[in-house]
């Protein structure tokens, strides 16, 4: 079952769905909006390494120290939620696109978007451009929506044991398979 805005409120309000920073205008009738974070890492071609937001220049095409950025066409850039998330046991969610960007070709993640019950963190997102055109991207625009499906019942081995490698990440977490 898919949480109504309602029910997400509720959650949220209880305590049971954790969004910070949480602004209640963003809650959509079924899925709450979701802002982009500052960090940000452009896989360099030939998969060997990533360019980083927080290096200097860090290859990325800044407009001005709002850290807006450019992506080009059939660019795969690492980005983050500006929000951290966490879910209850009982908790799925999926993070998808907004249409007003995939009206312009940009897709926010390529196969990850299924966020486990138990998740705590940040939600990194894998934003592509399949459009012809550059897209200007900034912090903190609205760029996908979480929706949240209620389990029929609590997982018994939610996200977070120790074999969870994203559990707490924050900024843009690079893929954690090897490059060799």
């Amino acid at each position: 079952m898919i949480l109504s805005d309602h029910d997400i409120k509720q959650r949220i309000s209880d305590g049971d769905i954790v969004i910070e920073p949480f602004e209640s205008a963003h809650v959509e009738p079924a899925s709450v909006d979701l802002r982009l974070g500052e960090d940000w890492k452009v896989l360099r071609r030939g998969g060997t390494n990533y360019l980083d937001s927080k290096q200097p220049s860090g290859g990325l095409s800044y407009t001005d120290k709002r850290g807006e950025m450019f992506i080009q066409p059939d660019q795969l850039v690492l980005g983050t939620t500006f929000e951290h998330i966490e879910l209850p046991d009982d908790i799925a969610a999926h993070v998808i696109g907004r249409s007003t960007l995939g009206r312009l070709g940009v897709s926010i993640h390529q196969t990850a978007g299924f966020i486990d019950p138990g998740f705590a963190g940040e939600i990194t997102l894998e934003l592509s451009n399949h459009g012809p055109t550059t897209v200007k991207l900034y912090p903190e625009q609205r760029v996908c929506q979480i929706v949240f499906t209620e389990l029929t019942s609590s997982a018994d081995t939610p996200y977070g044991h120790e074999e969870s490698q994203y559990q707490h990440q924050t900024g843009a977490t690079p893929s954690g398979m090897s490059f060799d």
